[in-house]
């Protein structure tokens, strides 16, 4: 019989794996309808008010679907997890609150403005209510990463009792990892974000349904993309120097580094063999990993030798990472490829460039699932880092059980994924001429 413990981690994972992809479009696409509003605003350009329409309502369906998934993932912290809300709910319980009201309070009252103010509302004040929806998308962003991250590296909180108390909030909050997987997570956002206006974008110029926008839009991923995929590199090395300092052993089952050793070899690939401590069919570069995590030819990177029975499970991490970066080194080479034909060469997209930019619609995605097993299973057997096993919190349910509901929800979560993509497909089918209409009668009120 498969063990409970590990069923209710594969229900909370496909329950955060699911979750996870609507707020990571949802948290930069609010920041892209603000800036579509305020290129409207000040050039009264009505292109820039077709793209804001045609994006508010894509917006609107990713942020329901995010909303509701988020609660069944609140909602297992009690039914799987209530050993974590009744040791560190002191902790936990304000963080996920304030979250709360984030998201319900300041979102979903001004979306409704952006949604259904159309003539009842002055331009400004759909300028104010969607910078105040982006700024609220980005508080509850806030609240939830500095809870992960405090998860990933407490800081600030006394036991006592086995119960876990805040000694000082703002060493809870600003915790050591927090800047670091909060301003990774933002620019994976914008990122998503910018490959699936682009891809969507290049989807309709290829189908003939482009509307007055869908050129605009397109070079505005395509800027995004182009920036924001080197700054990503830059943060993903600063986390990863801030990793090895508070996480080393998810380092160490990052690189496939098994003894501790100065002037460690990058692995590039390889099949980790836990059983044998070492991994086979590796493909390596001398010296590279210590370069790369420690900025040094000999610096030393501590080995799974080091935590014999507290270091997470290698393949999973070891491939997720990779997947991740390669993912990302794709997304640079492909942004950049478009940059210089549009930009430098002032060439419009032809059909091959349509073609890889629609293929790259949801790469964020892929980029963003890897990298979110890669912290996720790279801190296990810990729920709180070097404080609260996670064999310790689960609940005392039947494998049975466990299996059912796991099922259950899986096929509740292809059937709603499908039907997203379908509704994106729908919308993005529409004829320009139809959207231009709507848009058109959308907005009549003066500023």
């Amino acid at each position: 019989m498969i063990d409970a413990l590990l069923l209710s981690r594969l229900q909370f994972a496909a329950n955060i794996s699911f979750h996870i992809l609507f707020p990571t479009i949802s948290i930069g696409l609010c920041w892209v309808l603000l800036y579509f509003r305020t290129r409207f605003t000040l050039s009264r350009d009505r292109r820039w008010e077709y793209a804001y329409y045609f994006w508010v309502k894509i917006f609107a369906l990713t942020f329901a679907i995010g909303v509701v998934s988020g609660i069944t993932m609140s909602f297992q912290f009690g039914t799987n997890w209530p050993g974590f809300m009744q040791r560190a709910g002191n902790i936990a319980g304000p963080l996920l609150g304030y979250e709360v009201l984030t998201a319900f309070f300041l979102e979903a009252s001004f979306l409704g403005i952006m949604l259904f103010g159309k003539q009842r509302v002055s331009n400004r004040i759909h300028l104010i209510a969607s910078a105040l929806v982006a700024i609220g998308t980005t508080l509850s962003a806030f609240w939830i990463l500095s809870l992960n991250s405090w998860m990933q590296t407490p800081a600030g909180f006394v036991e006592r009792d086995g119960v876990l108390y805040v000694a000082d909030w703002w060493a809870v909050i600003f915790n050591p990892s927090f800047p670091y997987r909060f301003a990774h997570m933002l620019t994976a956002s914008l990122l998503t974000t910018a490959f699936l206006i682009t891809g969507v974008s290049a989807w309709r110029m290829r189908k003939g349904v482009d509307g007055p926008a869908t050129w605009d839009v397109f070079k505005t991923g395509l800027a995004m993309a182009a920036i924001l995929a080197p700054l990503q590199i830059l943060l993903g090395d600063a986390h990863g120097l801030n990793t090895l300092e508070h996480q080393p052993a998810k380092i160490a089952a990052i690189e496939g580094v098994w003894h501790t050793e100065r002037g460690a070899a990058l692995t590039l690939f390889g099949i980790p063999d836990e059983s044998a401590g070492r991994m086979r069919l590796a493909i390596t570069v001398p010296r590279v990993a210590s370069l790369i995590l420690t900025h040094d030819l000999d610096g030393e990177i501590k080995g799974l030798n080091e935590f014999p029975d507290a270091h997470p499970p290698v393949a999973m991490v070891f491939w997720s990472f990779r997947v991740m970066v390669g993912i990302g080194t794709l997304m640079l080479a492909v942004s950049w490829w478009m940059s210089w034909q549009v930009w430098l060469r002032r060439k419009k997209p032809d059909q091959r460039m349509l073609t890889v930019a629609s293929a790259m619609t949801f790469s964020g995605w892929v980029a963003v699932l890897a990298g979110w097993y890669v912290t996720e299973i790279g801190r296990q057997p810990w729920i709180v880092s070097g404080v609260l096993p996670i064999r310790e919190v689960v609940a005392n349910h039947s494998g049975t059980a466990m299996l059912s509901t796991l099922l259950l929800y899986l096929a509740m979560y292809v059937f709603i994924l499908i039907a997203y993509i379908q509704a994106l497909r729908y919308l993005a089918s529409k004829p320009a001429g139809s959207l231009s209409l709507d848009a058109a009668n959308m907005q009549q009120a003066a500023p």
